[in-house]
């Protein structure tokens, strides 16, 4: 019985660092995206077609 606790203890730390980890990207590609953006439309009138 034991072991399964350890077990269920382990894979609940792993979720918890995968969910940060993923929270981190989320939030570093929206304000990369972000700044993208800004730069686009601070030129769009030296974009041609």
């Amino acid at each position: 019985m034991e072991r399964i606790y350890k077990t269920m203890r382990n894979i609940g730390a792993a979720n918890i660092a995968v969910g940060v980890v993923l929270i981190s990207v989320g939030l570093i590609a929206g304000t990369v995206s972000i700044v993208t953006g800004a730069l686009l439309l601070k030129r769009k009138s030296e974009i041609t077609f």
